[in-house]
């Protein structure tokens, strides 16, 4: 029995295609809905699953074809999050057999398709699967510098083996260890998922942040792109609570932030804490913004900013986070900048061993932040009489 899918975002169609191919379904995958009417007719498919928002031709233009153009009465399944009421029913109006609203997990797409079309001829025995097709999909960048020995290659494996709608970019900054060979060893089979940026020279946290948002934010089928930190001193499911804040809001920049608070693991040593209290005075005097932590290791972005924030070098290489909030701000005006700012507790953020800040770097910082305040300086817009105070979810 035949399948075909069509979604503009190649991170949803990938873990439904491995499942629905698993069970005994012979399933083509199209994320160009143009090229998805071209292979409906080459194809003959027993069940369309289609998307509705989708650029050029959407997807109830597609339900169109099928049913006004080619008088065709197969299956149609809608797998969208768009929830609105108009268009559900236009869709049903239109003959639509089936709405799924993303997000949904894969065991249930898989018995709707079986009710609808029923099972294979001869249905392989699978486990059942713990994946959820996300409505939003998400890059997320890690530096790395030298971390043959720490990077937690099995982690991030599992990680994106469960949750679908995400896609690592790795930046090799430079490694004189064998860290791109760990890389490209954790990227094979999973290129669809994973990519390695290698820059032969190391230019520093900063730079190799900014290079690889900027390669990720042109994969067109992501909505939101952050970085974080490759000892996951903040895990992976903490960074996925800043984005569904930032997927449910209209926050532009979502910040984790180590602030220490009961029901939270939260951990520094004395001396860099007596130190970060310190930088982050100097820091909210320089931004005027009430910030409580700019330099936590994960930050999730909305895709148009990022040009805004990235787009040219920055001055600095350890603390290029308060040159983000500082661009925004200059960019939008002060007053709008701090309405697109969110600063999240994470609940858990520990120390990593060998970690590359040195207490001496950390004196550095100081000298530095005297470096954005002239560079940046006179630069600020519609700065308001009052300060107001950074929303914090």
């Amino acid at each position: 029995m035949k399948v075909l899918a069509i979604d503009d975002q190649q991170l949803v169609l990938l873990p439904l295609q491995k499942r629905l191919v698993e069970l005994g379904y012979e399933v083509k995958i199209e994320t160009n809905s143009s090229k998805g009417l071209d292979l409906y007719d080459s194809f003959n498919p027993d069940l369309v699953i289609v998307d509705i928002n989708m650029p050029g031709i959407s997807g109830l233009d597609v339900v169109k074809y099928i049913r006004k153009t080619k008088k065709s009465l197969i299956p149609i399944m809608v797998l969208s999050g768009n929830t609105q009421d108009d268009i559900i029913t236009e869709g049903f109006d239109l003959g639509i057999n089936d709405y799924m609203k993303k997000p949904l997990s894969l065991n249930e797409i898989s018995a709707r398709v079986k009710r609808l079309i029923g099972a294979p001829e001869v249905l392989n025995k699978v486990t059942k699967s713990n994946v959820i097709i996300q409505e939003r999909c998400v890059g997320v960048v890690i530096p790395c510098y030298n971390e043959e020995e720490r990077l937690l290659s099995d982690e991030f494996i599992n990680y994106i083996d469960k949750n679908s709608g995400y896609h690592l970019c790795f930046v090799n900054d430079g490694s004189k260890d064998k860290t791109l060979k760990v890389l490209n060893a954790l990227k094979k089979g999973r290129e669809d998922f994973i990519t390695v940026y290698d820059c032969e020279k190391n230019g520093g946290k900063a730079e190799a942040v900014r290079l690889g948002m900027l390669h990720m934010a042109k994969k067109e089928d992501l909505d939101y792109i952050g970085f974080l930190d490759a000892d996951l001193s903040t895990d992976l499911a903490d960074f996925d609570d800043l984005v569904k804040t930032i997927e449910t809001s209209e926050f532009k920049i979502v910040s984790g932030s180590r602030i220490s608070r009961m029901g939270a693991n939260i951990t520094k040593e004395s001396a860099r804490k007596i130190i970060s209290l310190t930088i982050n005075f100097i820091i909210r005097k320089i931004l005027k913004m009430d910030f409580k932590d700019t330099q936590c290791g994960a930050k999730i972005f909305h895709k148009d900013v990022i040009e805004i924030a990235f787009g040219k070098k920055f001055v600095t290489q350890w603390i290029f986070d308060v040159e983000i909030f500082k661009r925004m701000s200059i960019h939008f005006g002060l007053k709008e900048a701090k309405v697109m700012l969110c600063e999240q507790p994470l609940k858990r953020w520990i120390h990593a061993d060998g970690s590359k800040l040195s207490m001496k770097d950390s004196v550095k910082i100081v000298g530095q932040l005297g470096q954005i305040a002239w560079v940046y300086r006179g630069k600020n817009k519609n700065v308001p009489p009052t300060s107001t105070v950074l929303k914090v979810a």
